[in-house]
């Protein structure tokens, strides 16, 4: 069975309230429950994350690192200017799928650099609350295709 570690960065925790038009009308909460259902349907294990601040969200990777065995996130504008995190997850030496709900090359010119895609193995932009289960089935899957 493999274990996935889900993390959102800032502002996540207010969907469904913030901007419907551009990240949908679900919220964290229900987005969770919908990966993991999916991770029990896929025979792995989840744990979701969600924090507004780089610190905890540094601390979080660092905590799972030897107890996880992939890793989706979803970074929030983090994605632009976090070296921290870049750092962070690629000493972690796992795989990692970047996740965003909007279709972030569509929006403003700053939201179109990632300083986190160039350690993962790939990025999903534009699916909504299906992004993530689409990472983690292509996670589950290149892990299990690896034992």
């Amino acid at each position: 069975m493999v274990a996935i570690l889900v993390l959102n960065g800032p502002n996540l925790n207010t969907l469904g309230k913030r901007e419907p038009g551009v990240y949908g009308t679900l919220t964290l909460d229900m987005i969770n429950e919908r990966i993991y259902a999916r991770g029990e349907a896929l025979g792995a294990t989840v744990e979701c994350f969600q924090s507004n601040h780089e610190g905890a969200l540094i601390d979080c990777i660092q905590q799972h690192a030897e107890q996880v065995d992939g890793i989706i996130i979803n970074p929030g504008a983090f994605t632009h200017y976090s070296y921290a995190i870049r750092d962070a997850l690629a000493a972690a030496k796992l795989p990692i799928i970047e996740v965003h709900l909007s279709n972030v090359y569509a929006r403003e010119a700053f939201r179109h650099h990632s300083v986190i895609a160039p350690i993962c193995l790939g990025q999903i932009a534009g699916l909504g609350w299906r992004g993530y289960l689409l990472a983690l089935e292509a996670l589950v899957a290149d892990l299990q295709e690896d034992k």
